[in-house]
């Protein structure tokens, strides 16, 4: 019988497999890292339409007006540095006889003030009542008017100016501390020209002077609401570089690019 020959070839051994090469069959492949992206750039804040040009306009008419017959005001005030009747005890007051440098009065003298003083009024009073207005027809006066659902906005608002709140609060187009501001300041105008009013014509509007408590109160309301006037100022310009510098452009140009919203 003929023998395969294949029968006689002894069997062969599998090589025995490296241990690294087995380490590398078992892991599986790891993909290239991407390459690294470079940060986004920060998105422009879109530029929008903020303030009427009527807005604009009282705004800085009325400063101008302001400023005019505050520093004509401290001129007429000068001619009697005192509130309450000459010889009796007067009102208190932290500059009783106490004369205001000249540069921070306007007139030179009693007449020269009164001029001042009269001639800034009505500009003044019919601007405030044009920007009123344009508050009652367009509606925007819903986002001035400080309502008492404001009030815990409002304290809040006042510790985060105060560092005891770490993030803003959220806002519309004014925050509560701002419509408190706003409100009351056409308060205070409101109440200066009556004042103003009732020292001005004493006798032909005497139910006004008697109202705020005789012609010396009135006259003593008067100067107090100057000095509210100026700490508002103050108060608000500080604001505007410190927060939102982007405000002052947009009441300038009336168009906002800033990190606050516009609309409620």
């Amino acid at each position: 019988m003929i023998q395969d020959p294949a029968q006689d070839i002894p069997p062969t051994e599998e090589e025995p497999i490296p241990p690294a090469a087995e380490a590398e069959a078992a892991e599986p492949a790891v993909a290239p890292e991407p390459p690294p992206v470079a940060p986004a750039a920060p998105a422009i804040r879109p530029l929008v339409k903020r303030h009427h040009g009527i807005v604009r306009f009282a705004h800085w008419a009325n400063t101008v007006l302001l400023l005019g017959m505050i520093a004509s005001g401290l001129q007429i005030y000068m001619a009697f540095s005192h509130f309450g009747i000459r010889g009796s005890r007067y009102y208190p007051n932290p500059w009783d006889g106490k004369p205001f440098p000249e540069w921070a009065r306007l007139g030179g003298w009693l007449a020269g003030g009164l001029n001042w003083h009269f001639a800034l009024a009505w500009p003044f009073v019919l601007t405030g009542l044009l920007y009123i207005v344009y508050l009652a027809v367009s509606g925007e006066w819903r986002s001035l008017l400080f309502r008492p659902r404001d009030v815990p906005r409002a304290w809040q608002m006042q510790l985060y100016y105060l560092r005891l709140r770490r993030e803003h609060p959220p806002q519309g187009k004014h925050n509560a501390l701002q419509k408190l501001a706003y409100t009351s300041i056409v308060l205070l105008g409101a109440l200066s020209v009556l004042t103003g009013f009732a020292v001005y014509k004493p006798t032909e509007l005497r139910w006004l002077t008697a109202l705020f408590g005789g012609y010396e109160l009135a006259r003593y309301w008067h100067f107090w609401a100057v000095w509210i006037f100026v700490a508002f100022i103050i108060v608000h310009v500080a604001l505007v570089f410190l927060v939102d510098p982007a405000s002052l452009r947009a009441m300038i140009t009336g168009w906002y690019r800033g990190r606050f919203p516009s609309h409620d």
